[in-house]
């Protein structure tokens, strides 16, 4: 795929403007208790081109556009489904596809998204049931059909968000009739929803997120009531105590059963639960099992997981019979840290995020952007694939999120975490702002941050100091400034910006050597900016197989820079000597059916 380095900028057709106007999210009924920190702004303000995006246009071309949705409709049409959590793609695939839409307004895409949301609408029952299983086997964990609240939260999310950006109120609708059902089924006096959900439950409790958000979304207090109590039901016998256990310090290896994917999206529910009651109490067990899964869970390219459970403290296998890295872990992570930069404002979620897009997401993701892969270990070969499971689908929604990582505003200030080439357009020191980031990232240092006020305007800046980045400094307008550090970003003081005022941004790349340590201990990993880099025989076809291949320093040696596709080569040891590799991300590893490695042994560790 040729990707595009430079983006048309300031010159914006009015009907193009009016378009993305058109593709901004409703505002909520009911505002937020816990205001947001960090503001995250419509994916129709942001473009990117560059290495992230041609992943994107991939991710929205090759799968979201052109996925067959008849088997993701057909259990609901024909109950039962064919497999017993077919009912939740639909909702996954109009989540992603709803994002991705917003941000480029593809007419193909919404026609889509317009059919697809007019069927499963069509196909839910009076009652307000809105699943894939037979009357007699509903709402329960019977053989084969365990996953029923499971796959109504996907269909809420689904709908919620072609909701508020499109208006739908038969969308609304629906998403009122069935979350009036589970209030009608489960609670007090009723059914425990831990009855339905797996995992001890906490497959089915995770419909706290979009409860809350058809709380906000409408106003009715009873899906706040619910949300509380699905809250309240992890402390019933044999219940997951999330709550309780990660207030209390316990890893998330040691809460509940350990289950990664059910139990990171409860904490993303949590987030949402904080923000609608503005409760901080709720943040705080998200926050505690962050730090456990970011101090000693997760692998250097972003993800966690082996056998879809959190393991012992740095237990971090690489081969494939580890089962790394589930992607619906990976996609879930990035949800959680996406919620707690915008609720903190502290940017060591945007380093997380930055890690985990373009490491172990874009890993999972065939650069074609058609298939990918269930587990996606950091070494071996990668096992893509077409296929509808719960990873496919939520890779694609992991992707569609990137641009709402990329800009944010905060307190009226502009908030800069990539350094992508790209542009974003919005309000600030009282007018319309389009702001446009000129860089050959990754591929050279530093980048220029042009200022287009629809008249002079006063704002701070804030720039992302990035772990890999360092020494950055920063010239506006050709003279040299320095910088405050707050919560992980540089601060660019509040000056007058008028149009055309710029912002040179000189940072460095790499390479770079990262020790292992634990289960790494003796090996090595070459990092280029955010960037993990891999060994792929098929790239090197005239070096030995990988396992004869050793990092010949501590420190590397650059023989060339990075040049397209995108891919640097540095000095290894093979048995006969000191030979020329050729790297590439940890994301195109493997692309093409070669045998991939991160971890080498390292010559003078």
């Amino acid at each position: 795929m040729k990707v595009f380095w430079f983006i048309p900028i300031f010159i914006v057709a009015s009907a193009a403007l009016q378009a993305a106007v058109e593709r901004e999210p409703l505002p909520f009924r009911v505002p937020a208790a816990l205001p947001d920190a960090a503001e995250v702004l419509s994916p129709s303000a942001i473009q990117i081109s560059g290495w992230l995006g041609a992943r994107l246009l991939a991710n929205e071309t090759n799968r979201l556009l052109t996925i067959d949705t008849e088997p993701l409709l057909a259990g609901f049409r024909h109950k039962p489904g064919s497999h017993p959590w077919i009912g939740e793609h639909v909702g996954k695939w109009m989540h992603a596809a709803t994002l991705a839409w917003a941000s480029t307004g593809d007419p193909r895409l919404r026609e889509k998204l317009d059919r697809v949301a007019a069927e499963l609408i069509a196909a839910q029952e009076p009652d307000g049931y809105l699943g894939t299983y037979a009357p007699e086997q509903r709402f329960g964990l019977y053989p084969n059909a365990d996953w029923d609240v499971w796959s109504h939260k996907y269909c809420l999310i689904g709908l919620l968000t072609y909701y508020r950006y499109t208006g739908s109120e038969p969308a609304l609708a629906a998403c009122r009739k069935a979350g009036n059902l589970l209030v009608h089924t489960f609670g007090p006096g009723q059914k425990s929803i831990l009855s339905a959900g797996t995992h001890m439950g906490m497959a089915a409790t995770s419909v706290l997120e979009p409860m809350a958000l058809l709380y906000r979304c409408t106003g009715d207090a009873r899906y706040l009531d619910f949300a509380l109590y699905i809250v309240s039901s992890w402390d019933e016998p044999k219940g997951p105590r999330i709550l309780q256990s990660l207030t209390a310090g316990k890893g998330v290896n040691k809460t509940a059963n350990a289950k990664a994917y059910e139990m990171l999206s409860n904490l993303v529910g949590l987030c949402e639960l904080a923000r609608a009651t503005g409760k901080h109490d709720f943040l705080v067990p998200a926050l505690n099992a962050w730090q456990d899964i970011a101090d000693k869970r997760l692998y250097i390219t972003g993800s966690a997981s082996q056998g879809e459970h959190f393991h012992d403290d740095f237990d971090l296998p690489n081969q494939p019979g580890a089962h790394v890295a589930e992607t619906c872990v990976t996609t879930t992570w990035i949800q959680l840290n996406l919620q707690l930069l915008r609720l903190t404002g502290d940017a060591k979620f945007a380093n997380e995020l930055e890690k985990t897009t373009y490491n172990h997401l874009a890993a999972a993701q065939n650069p074609a952007g058609g298939d990918w892969c269930y587990f996606t270990p950091l070494e071996g070969k990668k096992p893509y694939d077409s296929g509808i499971t719960c990873c496919h689908s939520s890779g694609p929604r992991g992707m569609a999120l990137a641009p709402e990582e990329a800009y944010l505003r905060e307190n009226g200030a502009l908030l800069v975490s990539t350094f992508e080439n790209s542009s974003v357009t919005l309000e600030l020191g009282g007018t319309e702002v389009q702001a446009s980031q000129r860089s050959h990232f990754p591929f050279e240092s530093g980048s220029t941050l042009e200022m287009r006020p629809t008249k002079p305007a006063r704002f701070a800046v804030f720039i992302r100091a990035a772990p890999w980045a360092g020494p950055i400094s920063f010239r506006v307008n050709g003279k040299a400034v320095s910088c405050a550090v707050e919560k992980g970003w540089f601060v660019i003081a509040a000056r007058k910006w008028k149009s055309g005022d710029k912002i040179e941004m000189a940072y460095h790349l790499g390479p770079a050597l990262v020790q292992g340590e634990h289960t790494n201990k003796g090996l090595a990993a070459l990092e280029w900016g955010p960037f993990v880099m891999a060994f792929d025989s098929a790239a090197n076809t005239t070096l030995p197989p990988v396992n004869q291949i050793k990092f010949a320093d501590i420190k590397p040696r650059l023989l060339a820079g990075p040049r397209e596709p995108f891919q640097i080569a540095a000095e290894v040891s093979v048995p006969t000597g000191s030979a020329s590799a050729i790297f590439v991300p940890f994301a195109d590893a493997g692309a093409t059916g070669g045998e991939y490695k991160v971890w080498l042994p390292a010559k003078k560790l």
